[in-house]
């Protein structure tokens, strides 16, 4: 690819790291800011670098956040006693974007996965055990991780763990999307829908 400048190709460059976006796009991209007043592009510039110094993770539940307790743990309107166990900050935006959780969450920060070289020592494990230790509210421990061999591994790792603590542990529902055909499900999803009935009502 040939650029008119040095400094396109340079800024091209590096929007083309970012996940999703081949040079093509990014190309798009550093051309739209260039026509953009300079202000613009400043303060697109300046939200970058804040976002990237200043954000720090909770301490508690190690979700991003801009203080040393996030929105979430900090908000007296919570539900204490219910705790989410997830892999990542995603994992956190798309359950609350469900508007159906009130509780707590405690972020992982991955998956257990030998083949990557992850141990149960790579993630935040000791701090969810301390903080169940500490925290006498927690009457139920939400397993929230993807329905892969990684993900299972990791909460039945979680659940040994936790099973001393006598608190109630569930995992979510799997199964059939609403709106899916039975007939494109896969066996081991179709599987689980049958195992994990529920009551029709």
């Amino acid at each position: 690819m040939n650029f008119p400048s040095k400094l396109i190709e340079e800024a091209v460059i590096e929007i083309s790291k970012l996940p999703g976006i081949g040079k093509k796009s990014a190309l798009r991209l550093a051309l739209h800011l260039l026509k953009r007043d300079e202000s613009q592009t400043q303060l697109l510039a300046d939200a970058l670098t804040k976002m990237r110094t200043k954000t720090t993770f909770c301490k508690k539940c190690h979700n991003i956040s801009d203080d040393e307790l996030c929105l979430i743990c900090s908000s007296p309107r919570r539900d204490a006693s219910v705790l989410c166990i997830v892999e990542d900050t995603r994992d956190v935006l798309a359950i609350e974007n469900t508007a159906q959780y009130r509780g707590l969450y405690h972020i992982l920060g991955g998956i257990i996965s030998p083949l990557a070289g992850i141990g149960p020592n790579d993630l935040n494990i000791e701090s969810l055990i301390k903080r169940v230790e500490q925290e006498p509210d927690i009457q139920e421990i939400i397993l929230a991780l993807s329905p892969t061999m990684e993900g299972d591994t990791t909460a039945f790792y979680l659940q040994k763990r936790l099973k001393p603590f006598n608190k109630k542990i569930s995992t979510i529902a799997r199964g059939i999307p609403i709106g899916g055909d039975l007939e494109y499900a896969d066996e081991v999803t179709l599987g689980r829908s049958i195992t994990s009935r529920i009551a029709y009502e």
